[in-house]
Order: structure tokens, then sequence, then C-alpha cells
């Protein structure tokens, strides 16, 4: 049975974290980490993953995603086995829906899912 994703994100690369993303964040919320996607940026914190989506022709509009931690239920991560792998996806099972990231060749699905195991299990 295929679910249908409520959001589908690809991560490109890991990248800086942005600059802007400082007015999103609460009172003692820290950046982890950062990843590139086709439009924008995704920003794992201490507390939640903030996903920034431009969207229209220009990329005026943007649409900011903000997932706690306490709402992913369960997740998976899928790849062939190696460091690099063009079709790895990471999913998450939250109490919205379901969630699924795509991971391009420039990312270490390792780590990205060390990111996701320590803030879910820690949390």
């Amino acid at each position: 049975m295929e679910i249908t994703p409520i959001a589908a994100w690809t991560f490109v690369a890991e990248c800086p974290v942005p600059s802007d993303i400082a007015p999103l964040m609460v009172e003692g919320e820290q950046p982890w980490a950062a990843y590139k996607t086709f439009r924008d940026s995704a920003v794992f914190t201490n507390k939640r993953l903030i996903v920034r989506d431009a969207q229209g022709i220009t990329g005026s509009k943007v649409e900011i995603y903000s997932l706690p931690y306490s709402a992913i239920n369960m997740w998976s991560s899928e790849n062939a086995g190696r460091m690099l792998d063009l079709n790895a996806e990471i999913e998450l099972w939250t109490r919205a829906g379901h969630v699924k990231i795509k991971i391009g060749k420039g990312v270490d699905i390792r780590r990205l899912d060390h990111l996701i195991s320590h803030a879910v299990l820690n949390g």
C-alpha cells in the first residue's frame, strides 16, 4: 500500500546554516546542520526541522514548514549501502502524516540518519 506523503523534499547537499534562519528560532534553539534543497534550504536545530520552500517563478513567496522532533513517531532510511547513492531517501511518519525526503548524491545519508536519531531519541 503506497502512502501519499503530506510533504516531499529533496536534500541536494549539506550547506552552511543560512543567516536569515535566526528570526525563526526560539530562545535556546540552536542550528545543527543545513541542507540545500532545490529552491531553498532545510535546517536541523536542537528542537525541530525547519524547511523553507521558495515558491512561484520568482521564488518571492516562501512557505516554511516546522516539524518538531516530538511529532516524529517513526522513520526509515533507504539506500544501496554506499555513502553515495543516487536513490537514497528518508521517510518520516508523524502525527500530521507522512514526509518523504529524497537524498541527493552530495548528502551523507548516515549523517542525516544520525541527526534524526539523535533528535528524536534524545528529545
